[in-house]
């Protein structure tokens, strides 16, 4: 019979590997306990794992697109809103018209009217959300209008020029009182609808662009997802509005002024017409963006149950396995603590 030596250290070193195996495991089982997920999914899937990474890929993507929806619908909510305003303004505006037209306003009243309009238009118009201008098209770090009243203006300045040019003389000069309404409406016709309806707008008005900002709502599908202020309902009120208020001054005849309000009253018209058509547009954008987001939303859920079906661990499990090696570990320690304390000194005393 042969007898076997055993040694403390021997049997610390064994200990001490088996610790640092058991601390390796608590790690891994602590992340899968925290994430619900295998730690390693290379390791646990095997040829697998090219399947779970093509869901997480698409998964990704998913979720990237509906992010961006949401910012993309609170732009066209904010959007909305401000063509809602621009509709009221213009409503009102008719409404003041309308009396003027019926002798129930006066000159004055109508010119105040018509200023205010133009205002509370370039100012809805430069709305901005998060830094970016709503009716800039694709231009959206530029104010995309000029304030007609402002000095300096270029509009202000092409436009009394036009009519300096066209008549000869300036909207106070006493001259204006013989102008007739048949030179009035030719006016309207040559000199001011170019600047407004024609080239002139982005000359002096406008710095926006006709294109639109196009967004993908989905894996497949794109809409514009923006308005520019050089739509027509919007040129035709800012028109309608700078014409009564720079018109109607007290030097020009009556007969011209009631050319004045008369076309201005079938601008503001045809204009609401146009924003309640643009109105339109951007609801229906609105809802295709609400569309694409419930269907990739549910598409996540399809690829996040995959995933986790490729992934997934037993919550329970993994704790259990981290309250179990976290035991074993500290009993480990004690009985290393125990075995450094053996000396055949000690025991020979």
């Amino acid at each position: 019979m042969k007898a076997t030596g055993v040694s403390s250290a021997a049997i610390s070193n064994a200990l001490r590997y088996q610790q640092a195996k058991m601390q390796a495991d608590l790690v891994k089982a602590t992340k899968e306990s925290q994430t619900g997920t295998v730690a390693d999914v290379g390791l646990a899937l095997g040829a697998r794992t090219t399947q779970a990474v093509t869901f997480q890929r698409d998964l990704d993507r998913l979720n990237g697109i509906v992010d961006s929806n949401a910012l993309v619908s609170a732009r066209l909510t904010s959007t909305q809103d401000s063509l809602g305003q621009i509709a009221d303004t213009a409503q009102s505006f008719l409404s003041a018209l309308t009396s003027g037209v019926s002798g129930d306003s006066s000159t004055s009243i109508l010119q105040t009217a018509g200023a205010s309009a133009l205002q509370q238009m370039t100012g809805i118009l430069n709305t901005s959300v998060n830094g970016e201008y709503l009716f800039a098209g694709t231009n959206t770090d530029v104010k995309p209008i000029d304030d007609f009243n402002a000095a300096g203006s270029p509009a202000k300045a092409a436009f009394d020029a036009a009519f300096s040019s066209y008549f000869g003389f300036a909207q106070t000069d006493p001259a204006a009182a013989n102008i007739t309404a048949a030179q009035m409406d030719d006016f309207i016709t040559t000199q001011v609808e170019p600047q407004f309806l024609g080239a002139g707008w982005q000359a002096n008005w406008s710095s926006a662009t006709d294109d639109q900002i196009t967004s993908r709502i989905s894996l497949n599908e794109t809409t514009q997802t923006s308005v520019s202020a050089n739509e027509q309902g919007i040129r035709k009120l800012a028109m309608a509005s700078a014409m009564v208020s720079s018109l109607l001054t007290g030097n020009i005849s009556e007969a011209a002024q009631n050319a004045v309000v008369g076309r201005a009253q079938t601008l503001v018209g045809e204009a609401i017409g146009g924003i309640t058509q643009i109105r339109a547009e951007t609801g229906i954008a609105q809802q295709r963006v609400s569309d694409a987001s419930d269907r990739m939303k549910t598409q996540v859920d399809l690829f996040e149950k995959h995933i986790v079906d490729l992934e997934g661990v037993d919550p329970s499990e993994a704790a259990t396995r981290v309250a179990d090696l976290t035991q074993h570990i500290e009993t480990s320690f004690a009985l290393t603590a125990r075995l450094q304390q053996l000396s055949l000194l000690n025991y020979l005393t």
